[in-house]
């Protein structure tokens, strides 16, 4: 079986736009953010079927302007790489016409909010991640 890729599309807010007519770089990381949210709702389920995860590193390369009429954005993610206690997250961000604006790689950690440390990944976390892990990922 081939490894899922999980889509989602968001408009351009009024008010994500800067001085210049651009989409600020912030709200990309935001874009990235919640597609991730929509992803692990699909994924995982709820919040009450999942723990809890924080970002550890986030890349993402800037590659061409988002402009208020570039919209809806089409944002796919896929896993990367599955570790004990995180995995990795690809994301794809696309205007309406194709053109790729951005891409990024998150670090998810599995967290756990009683220690403030991380924990393992449990294995429902791993069998649902694992549909989604591509293995010829950058």
């Amino acid at each position: 079986m081939s490894a899922q890729t999980f889509t989602c599309t968001l408009q351009v807010r009024w008010g994500d736009s800067d001085r210049l007519g651009h989409v600020n770089n912030t709200r990309f990381v935001e874009y990235l953010q919640e597609g991730r949210v929509q992803f692990l709702n699909v994924a995982l389920g709820g919040s009450e079927n999942r723990g809890a995860v924080v970002v550890r590193t986030l890349t993402t390369n800037f590659l061409h302007p988002i402009l208020d009429d570039s919209g809806p954005l089409v944002i796919e993610l896929w896993i990367t790489r599955i570790g004990t206690t995180s995995y990795g997250v690809r994301h794809v961000v696309t205007d309406r016409n194709g053109t790729v604006c951005a891409d990024a790689e998150a670090l998810m950690v599995a967290f756990d909010l009683d220690t403030s440390s991380s924990r393992p990944l449990r294995e429902h976390e791993r069998t649902a991640l694992s549909e989604y892990l591509h293995s010829d990922s950058p």
